[in-house]
């Protein structure tokens, strides 16, 4: 076989597999927000939560090793966001504590206040923190939306440092606004907690928290014992499901949390009703198994994102899996169980800004671009069919494959067409036919040095590659520069230009050569050629 013919069939080929990645566009090509329509929203990190949260949990570490090593102390508790205040240490204990926390929390400076020993998390630990927040917020939130089947999503950092806390969202063709916010805002924060009983309670079996916050605090004398806190438990009562809130006395420290879940999904109850089965991690089903081992005929709250969701009694051992039940409609349990699923958000989550685009905006968007397109298109053919006569028809297939493969690609990447994408896409056309005008230009200029058509053509090519490389790729850092540093509608472009550019180089120095070569080929005295 020939290498014309090969090059026809590598040709065939390119337009087969692009025809087949675009078609049908409806499906293949995903629209931006401003195309499609959707949601906007920009959303606020509250990265202190996390660092909070690093503080209780040290809270019970040191709590810990206090009680294991038989260290007398008062009081303990969290203060503010980064600090832990430890009372009622003698200097015997505060040098066995220190000497402690040197090996088990290094990340904390030790500071006093009249006797009292102050723990301050460190700043660089404290910046870390904050930052994971950030990065673990935007998997999930990532998780979620992939989850959720929204296509062609846009979900980005914004800011730079230690307070770029603010997430980017924008979700095409969603209608919903209040629905997906709360998928992605719900921290989905899963946790299993003894119930605390207070004094004189001797069936833990049927007693059933307080109805009132300061009467719960009253059965213990007035005050909360160290490690117990209070959390509140929605339940509806009566034929008309009125809403009253129980409380309930918990252990701070919770055993089991949403991290240790290996599996979640929407079940069905005994009566049909839905609600949500879930599976622990082996070592967290262990735990688990040993927990309720010791405490049963003892209660054990499940709260989620700390309410009480049930408080059931452990009647017998409990293996890595169990059920949740409440009020649970399909709809919701699906989105609890994605939830749950997708991780707990390590902080919640503030919308500070929120835009809905409606589709007959994007609608028109996408007319006004494809005039454009269109419009671009003639006139270059127009032109380049004039000044370069048949020669230019040379061009216009060239640009219409190369047209082609920029939509084929972007397909295949799963890449989303904005606006500003279709202005890369415009730009596009004029960039393909102008490695064209310089390779025409280059063979005119051989004819006139008096070279036959054949020399002509082969030098053309030869002497404008040069030219058309060092031009196309200092185009292209620059689009891989607006593509790192940009943010979605610039990045948009960026794409969109990137692919143009290595699809003309392609279309002008692979497919316009091979059409040059069929031209010519079994002509070895043409003399001359439209152009």
């Amino acid at each position: 076989m020939t290498p014309l013919r090969w090059r026809f069939l590598i040709i065939a080929a390119m337009v087969v597999a692009a025809v087949w990645a675009v078609y049908p566009p409806q499906e293949k090509v995903h629209l931006g927000l401003d195309l499609k329509g959707g949601i906007h929203l920009v959303l606020q990190v509250n990265s202190g939560e996390a660092v909070a949260a690093k503080v209780e949990s040290d809270v019970e570490t040191v709590r810990a090793l206090l009680t294991d090593n038989s260290i007398p102390f008062g009081d303990l508790a969290s203060e503010g966001e980064d600090r832990i205040r430890v009372t009622g240490l003698d200097a015997e204990g505060r040098s066995r504590l220190d000497a402690l926390l040197d090996e088990n929390l290094p990340v904390y400076n030790r500071g006093s206040a009249a006797d009292d020993l102050i723990l301050t998390l460190d700043t660089f630990e404290s910046q870390a923190i904050r930052r994971a927040a950030v990065q673990q917020s935007l998997q999930t939130i990532h998780t979620r939306v992939d989850a959720y089947g929204v296509a062609g999503p846009i979900i980005q950092q914004q800011g730079f440092g230690p307070d770029a806390n603010r997430i980017l969202i924008q979700l095409p063709g969603v209608e919903d606004p209040e629905t997906v916010i709360d998928v992605f805002r719900r921290q989905a924060f899963l946790e299993w907690k003894l119930v605390v009983y207070p004094p004189g309670v001797t069936d833990f079996r049927a007693w059933d928290g307080f109805s009132d916050r300061q009467t719960l605090i009253d059965a213990f004398g007035g005050t909360l014992p160290s490690g117990v806190e209070i959390y509140p438990e929605k339940r509806a009562v009566g034929l008309d499901d009125r809403q009253i809130t129980v409380w309930w006395p918990l252990t701070k420290a919770s055993p089991i949390k949403g991290n240790d879940l290996k599996n979640a999904q929407r079940g069905q109850g005994q009566f049909g009703e839905a609600n949500i089965a879930f599976t622990l991690t082996a070592t967290a089903g262990r735990v688990f198994e040993n927990l309720t081992r010791e405490n049963v005929g003892r209660k054990m709250a499940i709260l989620l994102d700390k309410e009480v969701l049930t408080a059931p009694v452990i009647n017998s051992v409990i293996p890595g899996n169990g059920v949740l039940e409440g009020n649970y409609t399909v709809e919701s349990a699906d989105i609890l169980a994605l939830q749950l699923k997708s991780g707990a958000l390590p902080a919640s989550l503030d919308v500070l800004e929120q835009r809905t685009v409606g589709p007959s905006l994007g609608m028109d968007s996408i007319r006004k671009g494809v005039y454009a397109a269109i419009l671009g298109l003639v006139m270059v053919m127009i032109f380049m069919l004039v000044y370069y006569k048949l020669s230019g028809i040379n061009a216009v297939v060239a640009l219409l494959l190369n047209l082609l493969l920029v939509l084929a690609i972007m397909s295949s990447m799963g890449a989303t067409l904005t606006l500003p994408g279709i202005a890369g896409f415009i730009l596009t056309i004029g960039m393909a036919v102008d490695a064209n005008v310089l390779i025409f230009e280059r063979i005119k200029e051989e004819l006139r040095n008096g070279k036959s058509v054949r020399a002509a053509v082969e030098g053309g090519f030869g002497k404008a590659v040069s030219a058309i490389v060092d031009s196309n790729v200092t185009t292209l850092i620059a689009a891989v520069f607006l593509f790192q540093y940009g943010t979605g509608p610039i990045r948009g472009f960026a794409i969109t230009l990137m692919v143009g550019i290595l699809a003309s180089m392609v279309t002008a120095l692979f497919v316009s050569r091979t059409i040059f070569m069929a031209v010519l080929s079994g002509r070895t005295g043409q003399e001359r050629l439209s152009i």
